[in-house]
């Protein structure tokens, strides 16, 4: 008697964490339109609506799959296994008194809410690679289906309770679940798809992509910070451990840059921006401060001999998102394995640098499997998809520009004064 009414009274929301909570969900959602006005802002003037309707189209539809299916599919039933199940299709069952299972102190609708923020921007991340060449039929069908049997697995194997979370592996805000699978998606994309007809990649408005970039960060302490779930002195230490990855991978990127190519970039500097973002997302909660700096370093140097390595191959990548999420994704999951410190977060672990080298084996294995799932997949998948509807569009229509064939319309009226 005495447990259930102790149980009653501690399950009370915390108005200070559903607060924050709200606003980190807002955070996230601008997220997407930022990444639309990056992808934007780099694209080539007759392709700029076609690369950003990817993004605000996921805004709309991923909502609708997610109040279905996608939520239950992510967090509901499927202890320890690869997906959940339907028992929340529909939000069924959940009420605005529902309190979230798992610290019983922010309304599950928040949660919800939070949650599929992350779901709306991680297939958008994908779209980057492809730019002005694929047919807006074929990605909605992507979208649709990638999240299904992509997306969801992933997030319900490491935060829904599944066979990731069951055997030790860790993933703060995503290094795995969002920009492994994305970034490796992506590349296996670029494969599928080939390369553009006219490879001329020269961004439209560089201060398109400054603004981009820079709600993208201010978005990302959401995303990060966010992912406790809670406030507390975890959320604190992954909004700075955020914050500084990010400012080193900046500066590292454009020192390295600036020594190759002779003249400081600034498209470079915010790419090594969001390199750092990407690659401290795993990490944020459960390493020292004192990583933070390191992490940002390697990401800045990583991804950009990524970047270079993509552009030896001849990997027509347009916006470098396999360099900079995919490789960002995976480093930062392998320096979780090495960094992490049950000292920083009791509910993380020890990394190799304290005395658990099993733990790195994991992160390494967990993030190979889920890059490697995801690039296999993807490449069926798109075959699958151009049995139904040409992935590709017409050569005719590529150096016409995916605005006016595809969208009929024009970012900017040319003619008007």
């Amino acid at each position: 008697m005495l447990s259930s009414i102790l149980m009653q009274a501690t399950a009370v929301m915390d108005t200070g964490s559903t607060g924050f909570m709200l606003l980190a969900t807002s955070l996230v959602m601008l997220m997407t339109p930022a990444l639309a006005m990056f992808y934007g802002g780099l694209a080539t003037k007759r392709n700029i609506l076609a690369i950003m309707i990817q993004s605000f189209v996921s805004l709309g539809w991923t909502t609708v799959l997610w109040v279905f299916f996608g939520y239950s599919l992510c967090f509901s039933g499927g202890d320890g296994g690869i997906i959940g199940n339907f028992d929340k299709a529909f939000l069924s069952g959940i009420s605005m008194d529902t309190l979230w299972a798992g610290n019983g102190k922010i309304p599950e609708f928040v949660f919800i809410a939070y949650q599929m923020m992350f779901a709306i921007i991680t297939p958008a991340l994908i779209t980057g690679a492809f730019v002005n060449r694929v047919s807006f039929k074929a990605y909605f069908i992507f979208l649709t289906v990638w999240q299904i049997l992509v997306y969801y697995p992933f997030v319900h194997m490491i935060w829904g309770g599944g066979l990731l979370a069951h055997w030790g592996v860790l993933d703060f805000a995503g290094g795995i679940v969002v920009h492994a699978t994305a970034g490796f998606a992506a590349l296996a994309a670029v494969f599928y798809v080939g390369a553009r007809v006219d490879k001329n990649s020269t961004p439209n408005s560089i201060p398109l992509v400054a603004i981009g970039s820079g709600l993208l960060w201010f978005g990302w302490y959401g995303f990060n910070a966010g992912s406790e779930v809670q406030v507390d002195n975890i959320t604190s230490l992954a909004f700075l451990n955020t914050d500084i990855a990010a400012s080193f991978a900046t500066i590292a990127w454009l020192a390295v840059e600036w020594i190759r190519e002779r003249k400081p970039k600034f498209v470079g500097l915010l790419t090594g921006s969001i390199a750092g973002l990407a690659t401290i997302t795993p990490c944020a909660g459960f390493v020292p401060l004192w990583a933070s700096p390191l992490i940002g370093i390697s990401a800045g140097l990583v991804c950009y001999l990524a970047v270079q390595f993509k552009n030896k191959m001849k990997w027509d990548d347009a916006l470098d998102v396999w360099g900079v999420h995919g490789m960002g994704g995976v480093l930062g999951t392998i320096l979780l394995g090495v960094f992490a410190s049950k000292s920083v977060n009791a509910a993380g672990a020890d990394g190799l640098l304290f005395g658990s080298g099993s733990f790195l084996l994991k992160q390494i294995v967990a993030v190979v499997g889920a890059s490697a799932y995801a690039f296999g997949f993807t490449y069926l998948m798109l075959i699958i998809i151009n049995l139904i509807t040409p992935v590709r569009v017409s050569e005719s229509e590529e150096l016409q520009g995916l605005d006016n064939s595809l969208h009929g319309e024009r970012a900017y009226d040319e003619g008007a004064l």
